[in-house]
Formats: structure tokens, sequence, C-alpha cells
């Protein structure tokens, strides 16, 4: 009998007996079609699968003789169901088997990776709104430009989250392909009504042309997808990273209560995390050019592409499963420091505000040139010698600009103006609510 296997994580979709679990029941849905198709005894297939209790390690020993693991597979089943053994494998070629049966583990896997997705949007979305007017400076080339928001910072990244999100269904649904077309692809000893039956059991749909084997353009479409997600998770990893460092410290990643940072210095609490993500995105990333090189076969099919895609589609997509529960844990436990973010603005010594002084003076009539060289003096002489941009401009501006004038421009708050706006236009162009409640998909 076989036995349904558990999907309770990711990795037990790619161990040995899941990977052979599959493989019977893509020689099971075939033979239940052809018996739909009356080319086979009624009831067939449901006897053979109460017969064969498939051995993970008999299998194996097998192989050693066959150095084919699925003749090892065939022989090991067909051995268990005496006089069935003629339905089983009949006109089907290994790759209908093999190639169907990874369909099937890579529509399941993309669905766990697009749960996890899910829920980090989901988290993203409400520490965007928690943080949504907190103001902190932005930077560019690692240089203070002009203050944002903690918030919409995050928003950026739920963006970028969601763009994922819709490429990796389509990935998924893309993915979603089978071929029961035997060899070389022409039914030779099926016909196609075979194939969509025996596709459709298995909830795939069946490729419009194929030659052995699928076309692996779809693996990489898929992997690429993986990688681009992988890709998100450093980004908001790197920044974190960033903000983290001693000298600016607005963000932290959580630090569990008796976690140690060092062995020999205690005081130590470093983004080991965030840091594993970087590491691990490298990996992803590399993976991509592999299977964009699976994608070129000889004719209609070889097998250089079989033992780099057994390594990687298993190795990827547990590892971006990882990467994003990691990343969930880190949005939802991330620490906040509004008051060191205010504090850091002012580091700059109100530079930040140097472009409302720039339009400010092109709005008394100078020119844009004059304006330029004029601010960028003054601002240049406030950071040089380390003093109040702001003074500078009451002592040096008196002909342009008033005291008053002045004060307005330095209000931070002036760029809080369209936040609402901007959140509000990213929910209706996403098609999400604006409540921060439960994250709809």
């Amino acid at each position: 009998m076989i036995e349904r296997y558990t999907l309770p994580e990711i990795g037990n979709l790619w161990t040995e007996k899941a990977k052979y679990e599959r493989w019977l029941k893509v020689e099971l849905a075939v033979i239940e079609a052809r018996e739909r198709l009356k080319e086979f005894p009624s009831g067939v297939s449901k006897r053979i699968e109460r017969m064969i209790s498939l051995d993970v390690k008999k299998i194996k020993e097998r192989e050693k003789t066959t150095e084919h693991d699925v003749v090892a597979f065939i022989e090991f089943c067909t051995d268990q169901i005496g006089n069935y053994g003629k339905y089983f494998h009949r006109g089907l070629t290994s790759s209908d088997v093999v190639d169907t049966a990874l369909s099937l583990a890579m529509l399941d896997a993309g669905k766990l990776i697009l749960k996890k997705l899910e829920e980090l949007s989901e988290e993203l979305f409400k520490r965007a709104n928690e943080f949504k007017y907190t103001l902190m400076v932005g930077r560019t080339h690692g240089v203070h430009a002009e203050p944002t928001t903690l918030g919409l910072k995050l928003l950026t990244f739920l963006s970028e989250a969601l763009r994922n999100l819709k490429r990796l269904k389509g990935a998924v649904k893309n993915v979603s392909y089978g071929k029961i077309s035997g060899t070389v692809g022409v039914y030779s000893e099926l016909s196609p009504e075979i194939e969509k039956i025996a596709l459709s059991i298995l909830g795939l749909k069946p490729e419009s042309v194929s030659s052995q084997v699928i076309p692996r353009d779809r693996h990489a479409e898929y992997m690429s997808s993986i990688a681009l997600i992988a890709c998100m998770v450093e980004r908001f990893s790197v920044e974190i990273r960033n903000l983290q460092r001693t000298e600016i410290m607005e963000v932290m990643e959580p630090f569990r209560e008796g976690q140690k940072g060092s062995s020999a210095m205690p005081h130590k609490r470093n983004p080991i995390l965030c840091e594993r993500l970087s590491g691990m995105a490298r990996m992803l990333r590399s993976q991509i050019v592999a299977s964009l090189e699976n994608i070129a076969l000889w004719h209609e099919r070889d097998i250089s592409h079989s033992c780099v895609e057994r390594v990687f589609v298993p190795d990827a997509t547990i590892l971006i499963y990882y990467m994003l529960e990691k990343m969930i844990y880190i949005v939802k436990n991330m620490k906040v420091f509004p008051e060191r973010m205010r504090r850091n603005m002012s580091l700059s010594h109100g530079l930040i505000y140097s472009q409302r002084i720039l339009n400010a003076l092109i709005d008394k009539g100078i020119d844009r040139r004059s304006a330029y060289n004029i601010v960028q003096k003054l601002a240049f002489k406030s950071w040089d010698e380390g003093i109040d941009f702001k003074e500078v401009l009451k002592r040096e501006m008196k002909d342009h600009l008033s005291d008053d004038e002045i004060e307005t421009l330095f209000d931070p708050n002036f760029y809080l103006k369209h936040v609402d706006e901007i959140f509000s236009r990213f929910c209706h162009l996403s098609k999400i609510s604006s409540d921060p409640g439960p994250y709809e998909t």
C-alpha cells in the first residue's frame, strides 16, 4: 500500500521515500487513465497500489546492480505485483515518470514558499504601518540625504515582496506541467488522451509539445523567481546590518536571552542572522546559472541536466523557505530606536534641509545655478567647521531669507505631508486593505 507523505516541512518533499511515492503516484495515474479508456481492466490501479509497499533501502540496493534508478524502482514494484506487472510502466519512458514527479514536487514546494512569502508580506505591512510616521534620515551613497520614514522604507520592501509573490505564482503555474508521451515524445505506445487523463488525476497540465523531457526553461523560470526572492531578503538584511552599525544603531535584529555575540568580547550583539541570509542569497543566485545551462540538451534529451537539478532544486527550495522563515522572525522581532533616528538626523548639522533652502532662494528670484552655488558654499562651511547649518544661514542669508523663514524650512514634518497618500496609493495599486490586519492576497 502506498504511504502518502506529509508536508510539515518543505524538507520532507525531497526525501528518497517521497520521491519514490511520487513516482508510484505517476505510474498509478497512467494505469488509472488506461482503465478509464477501457485499455486495462477496471480496478487494476487500486489493486496494484494495495500490493506495493515501498522500501527505500531495497530499491537502492537493486540500483547498485541496474545502475539505473527508474529501472531499479520498476523491478522492485513489479516483483510485488506478479501478473499485474504487465500493466506497470507500459509504454512509458523514465522521463515520463521522473519529470512529471518532479513537477509535482516543485508545485508542492512552490505552494509552501508562497505561503511563507505571504506571511512575510503580512508582517512587513504591519510594521510599515507601525512606523508610518517615524522620521529618520534617508541615505544615498551611505551619506545623509533627506528625511524619510521607517514606514516608507519598509513599504519598499513590501512592494518588492508582492512583486516576488506575483512572479513566483506565475512560475509555479508554469512548472505545473507533466509529460506522458513516451520516448522522444511521439506517443508511440500511448496516446495524448492517456496523458490528458493521467495528468488531470495528478493535478497537472500536459506539455503542449515535448521531446523526451519537460522543457527546462520552465525550471529556469522557477529558479529565477526563487533567486529574486533571495535578493529581496538580502536587500532587507543588508539594510538592517547597516542600520545596526554602532555609529548608526537605528534598527537591530532580535537578540535572544542567553545569546552570545563573541567568544572574546561579551558586549557584542552582531547581526548574525542578516549576515547568514546574505550568504545564503549568494548560494541561491549561483544556482540560476545551472538551471539556465540545463535548458540546452542534445537532441530530444540527454541526462546532463539530471544530476544537477537533483541537487539545486531541493537545495534552492529548502534554502529559500528557511530564509523566509528567518526573515519573518526578524521583521516581527526587530528592535527600532526612534530616539536614535532623531539624534542621527542632526549629525549633519541640518544639511539634510539644503534642497529646501535651494528652492526657497529660487522662489526669491535667484537663478538656479547661483542659488545652488550659494547653498553649497554655506553647506560646506557648516560641515567643515562643524557649525549648525541653520545658524550659518541666519548669518549669511539675511538679504534673502528671514530667520522665521529659515526656521520654517527646517521643519522635519514637511517630509510627512505625502506619507498617507503614498500608503493609500500603494494599497490601492497592490489591491490590499489599508487596514494593517490580516494580509489579503
